[in-house]
């Protein structure tokens, strides 16, 4: 079995942390308990999610909480993503109607398009001062063949009556350039989308938290947890600074849920990737919308504009997706991926109308490790096997649409005890044992799927 993926103790800097706040390294004063009726190991958006929603329950505020992060407070994937909060209805979607069916993937993309709502509502209701903005998500395809295949999956959705899918519209040819601004489209979608600033609506969470009991520990690795629960039915987390015994356990680690449930060591893989932020030294030309482009089947990269005038770029796949040492089951993100820390340099003046004398560059290149479900989807449940744990995780680089009302259903089980389907949350999401003995690993595949060629 390879070595248990545990965060690297000191990962790179992110944007998106350029001003920690006050509770970054914070440790509430009652250190870690004996015993805690809830654990929550992992303090990012599922972490923060959770005690927003437990806090939210009568029967939630009687009960006492820890959470406990291996690094500083939203250090993890959502520390160092690209900032989207960005549902998907036609893509996706076409894909998981093909093996689940319509009304399987229906699901899905109604639930992620209620998830950005939740998202956007708790941040103007809480008074998070996290930048949420509402806008346009412009997806373009370079590669004719591409375009024709998700197109095709598109109007097959819509052939269906999908009614969330009728939310993005096409355009074609020159008509994708001219809307998209983006040289060389061949296709384009667009539909509602927003984009934040991750690591302050985190913080905000966990301020509220924090304020109202719950206990806080940060710098606090955990180490191992018991494989079995003691007499009394309690969980015993081992961590650097001492032992806790939990009631119930929410696994909220992700890319790094093997490290201590060794039965995800290929069900929840590491996924090193790269991200950026650009700069440009006099009013850039107006960016209002935000941006996938995807190059091929496996090749593609993301964007947001800020109000700043900057622009948050990641992706680089190209450059190092063919080594697969540099980002397959890859924990360290303290420093860059080598193949790729100049891919962004000329970006915008290489893909945008427009932008050829603007003077725009690389600001700040970062790291980050997202955790790639084997099957493509998250694992949201019960862990089997083992009694009063449960999961989040493997949201496959797409976090930020699921997880806060997946939070909802998981804190719905944990108070109260009901089923996954009585939580409202899609009925693929669901951990399963079946899920775990699948041998499928479409990371692999699309490994694989890169041509020969390109293979180092």
């Amino acid at each position: 079995m390879p070595p248990r993926p545990y965060p690297h103790p000191n990962g790179m800097p992110s944007f998106w942390r350029s001003s920690p706040g006050k509770l970054d390294t914070y440790r509430s004063p009652e250190g870690i308990p004996q015993t805690t009726d809830i654990a929550i190991i992992g303090a990012g958006f599922s972490g923060g999610s959770l005690v927003s929603h437990i806090l939210a329950s009568e029967q939630g505020r009687s009960k006492s909480v820890l959470v406990l992060e291996a690094r500083e407070l939203c250090s993890g994937a959502t520390g160092r993503n690209g900032g989207h909060m960005k549902p998907d209805v036609y893509n996706m979607t076409a894909f998981l109607a093909s093996k689940f069916g319509i009304a399987a993937a229906t699901e899905v993309a109604e639930f992620e398009f209620a998830n950005a709502k939740a998202v956007e509502t708790f941040a103007k209701e809480s008074g998070a001062d996290c930048e949420y903005f509402v806008t346009r998500a412009i997806d373009v395809q370079l590669s004719e063949p591409h375009n024709a295949s998700i197109k095709a999956g598109y109007d097959s959705l819509l052939a269906a009556g999908v009614d969330v899918t009728r939310n993005a519209f096409y355009m074609h040819g020159k008509d994708a350039e001219m809307f998209s601004g983006v040289k060389g489209a061949k296709g384009a979608f667009s539909y509602t989308a927003g984009h934040v600033w991750p690591y302050k609506m985190i913080h905000h969470m966990f301020s509220h938290a924090v304020a109202n009991g719950i206990n806080l520990q940060t710098n606090t690795p955990v180490q191992s947890i018991s494989a079995t629960q003691d007499s009394q039915g309690y969980w015993v987390i081992n961590t650097q600074r001492g032992t806790v015994r939990a009631k119930q356990v929410i696994m909220a680690t992700n890319a790094y849920t093997a490290a201590l449930l060794p039965e995800y060591h290929d069900k929840i893989i590491p996924y090193r990737a790269i991200c950026s932020r650009i700069v440009s030294p006099n009013s850039p030309p107006l960016l209002p919308n935000t941006y996938t482009i995807r190059f091929n089947e496996w090749d593609f990269d993301y964007l947001i504009p800020r109000k700043d005038g900057s622009i948050v770029v990641g992706g680089a796949r190209r450059a190092y997706l063919q080594r697969l040492e540099d980002w397959y089951g890859n924990v360290d993100d303290s420093r860059l991926i080598e193949s790729a820390k100049h891919y962004f340099d000329g970006y915008m003046q290489r893909h945008f109308r427009g932008w050829e004398s603007s003077g725009a560059r690389t600001d700040q290149v970062w790291t980050g490790i997202m955790g790639y479900s084997s099957d493509r989807l998250p694992r949201i449940g019960r862990v089997p096997g083992r009694e009063n744990m449960f999961i989040m995780g493997g949201f496959t680089g797409h976090g930020m649409p699921q997880i806060f009302l997946s939070a909802k259903g998981i804190s719905q089980m944990v108070l109260n005890g009901c089923g996954f389907e009585e939580t409202g949350l899609p009925t693929v999401f669901e951990e399963t044992s079946e899920r775990l003995s699948n041998t499928e690993n479409f990371v692999m595949d699309l490994y694989n799927s890169i041509p020969s060629t390109a293979k180092l």
